[in-house]
């Protein structure tokens, strides 16, 4: 009988296992938000906050789960090791060094790989640590109040020290949750972040809803929208062009080889949420400076670069496309795969191998990523349609929505694998045992 539903979980210990260490750990994490630095005030860090929603704070505050609003030991949360991963994917490219330890060298090379991020973490870390520290004694509330309460080299050490421990310590408990638990711990960690987020929309939306300034009937068509558009994130997620590949026959020996056709996938969003991460940090840049300085022109880039206006959007946009091509191009190498398809005997129907091979893939790949960039890019400016049409009063779409269903969708795969894996090892112990008879 095939293994499926909420019921295997107790014909499967060692899963039950996996997913006690994977909300365990989170859970960790979750506490952990709520542990402040000290010497911050943090009811007017909180008044900051609520001023400067549309800023790179607002967008690292997402991430971190509110570990920034709170300025807790987790404030930084694990974009540091993301920054740092992304950094040495970059550096692959011109470093024939890393390329080699990447390519050639196995699972020693990854080792030395993640050898590397972790160093870059701890230093990115402490630049970013140190920049918070100096930014938040420049803070102040709305009604004028000072965030830090005592500032000073002290404040500035002690906040690096904790902010750094605090990202190191999640490093770890990523790593944790990948190694006892069920999928990636760092998505994972994010993708908790985010979700914290949604029973404080809901109470929003229920007390709007009772105070008048929200109807039934557009709830209910947001509602459908959000169902519509989760569908659509599924469906392009998991839309892939199959190139079909070729091997031809040949003789070893006596045996016969080869003959069989088999397809080359390459996924319509090959760049993930890379792309609109780059674009909301570059857009939001000026909005954030603007809070520390007072030169107008500075402020007047920054309104007209809010994420109402239509210049941010058309911005917002073109620089998503940019770097969608921009990080296909790193991660996916047409060139190789060419190279390898030619040494395997294998061919392109209609295309010869080699030159012409690579050709023909770079041109399906840029096609298929301008609709990956193209939907991307509606799926990220959908929240301003809806909080400035409808009055929405939370923020659905974007980044966070990309990276929610992404990571949802690898979990549950993960866990499909693996009852996949333990009924055909069921199966295969049965078939021995009846062997032995």
């Amino acid at each position: 009988m095939a293994l499926s539903g909420v019921e295997n979980l107790a014909r499967l210990p060692e899963l039950k296992k996996k997913l006690g260490w994977t909300f365990l750990l989170l859970a960790v994490y979750r506490l952990g938000i709520h542990v402040p630095v000290p010497g911050v005030d943090g009811a007017a860090l909180a008044e900051f906050f609520a001023s400067a929603q549309n800023t790179l704070f607002g967008l690292f505050d997402m991430f971190s789960g509110g570990g920034l609003k709170n300025l807790s030991i987790f404030a930084l949360g694990i974009m540091p090791y993301i920054s740092a991963s992304i950094i040495l994917q970059l550096l692959t490219v011109v470093s024939p060094e890393l390329k080699r330890l990447s390519k050639e060298d196995g699972q020693a090379g990854r080792k030395k790989i993640t050898e590397y991020t972790r160093y870059g973490t701890v230093l990115i870390t402490l630049i970013q640590g140190l920049g918070i520290a100096v930014g938040l004694e420049s803070m102040t509330s709305p009604t004028g109040a000072p965030v830090v309460v005592d500032p000073g080299w002290m404040f500035r050490f002690m906040s690096v020290v904790t902010l750094t421990a605090g990202t190191i310590f999640l490093m770890w408990l990523g790593e944790r949750i990948t190694a006892k638990g069920i999928g990636n711990g760092i998505s994972l960690i994010i993708f908790a972040g985010i979700v914290a987020g949604l029973p404080s929309a809901v109470v929003n939306t229920f007390r709007l809803m009772s105070a008048g300034e929200l109807s039934l009937f557009v709830l209910l068509l947001i509602l459908a929208v959000m169902v519509a558009v989760l569908g659509f994130i599924v469906f392009m997620e998991r839309g892939q062009r199959r190139i079909p590949i070729h091997y031809a026959k040949r003789m070893m020996g006596r045996k016969m080889f080869g003959g069989q056709t088999t397809h080359l996938p390459l996924r319509i969003n090959t760049a993930g949420v890379i792309p609109p991460i780059f674009a909301s940090s570059l857009l939001l840049f000026p909005a954030t400076v603007a809070n520390f300085s007072q030169a107008e022109w500075l402020k007047t880039v920054s309104t007209l670069l809010s994420p109402q206006s239509i210049v941010y959007n058309i911005l917002y946009i073109s620089v998503i496309i940019f770097f969608a091509y921009f990080y296909t191009a790193i991660i996916f190498d047409p060139k190789g795969i060419a190279e390898n398809i030619q040494k395997q005997g294998g061919f392109i129907p209609g295309i010869r191998p080699g030159a012409r091979t690579r050709e023909y893939i770079d041109r399906v790949l840029a096609r298929i990523t301008l609709w990956g960039a193209l939907y991307i890019s509606a799926i990220c400016v959908l929240p301003t349609v809806l909080i400035s049409n409808f009055n929405v009063p939370f923020y659905f779409g974007g980044t966070s929505i990309l990276i929610v269903v992404g990571v949802a969708m690898d979990f549950m795969g993960q866990i499909e694998s693996y009852l996949i894996s333990r009924q055909y090892e069921g199966l295969m112990g049965k078939t021995r045992i009846k062997g032995r008879r």
